[in-house]
């Protein structure tokens, strides 16, 4: 097996109650939140803010397709590090790799494959990358 590529991002977060269920077991929906998070973090790095998009550039980006492999559950007080990896871009989406890792052994909690589109923040359809989130997304 090939190793995966290195994180251009890692952000992290600890689980609190509001996170898990009755058992203090991450809820499932709640890693999307984290996946999420991340992006957002990520993309604010490379000088892109979500809330501002649409009205600075016209364009908003959305998820497509989401391929989620749950390894192992993360529980009540744990610390992940959540990451995000470029693994592609075309002319209107990008590929992303996301995976949450427990800080305290590594343990591999989630991985996940997530396929972005660029959309037309009026019409909500398709566009091509404008020249400055293409420029950061380099």
């Amino acid at each position: 097996m090939a190793d995966s590529p290195v994180p251009d991002f890692t952000w992290r977060v600890r689980v609190y109650w509001e996170d898990t269920d009755g058992e203090g077991v991450v809820f499932y929906a709640n890693y999307f939140r984290f996946l999420e998070r991340a992006r957002t973090e990520w993309l604010r790095q490379k000088g892109i803010v979500q809330s501002r998009m649409q009205q600075d550039i016209g364009a908003v980006l959305v998820v497509k397709n989401l391929q989620a492999d749950f390894i192992q559950a993360a529980r009540l007080d744990d610390e992940l590090d959540v990451t995000v990896t470029m693994l592609g871009r075309g002319g209107a989406s990008m590929t992303l790799g996301q995976d949450i890792n427990r800080v305290a052994d590594g343990a591999p909690v989630l991985k996940s494959t997530l396929k972005a589109a660029c959309l037309d923040g009026e019409k909500w359809t398709p566009i091509r990358f404008p020249p400055q989130l293409k420029k950061a997304l380099t």
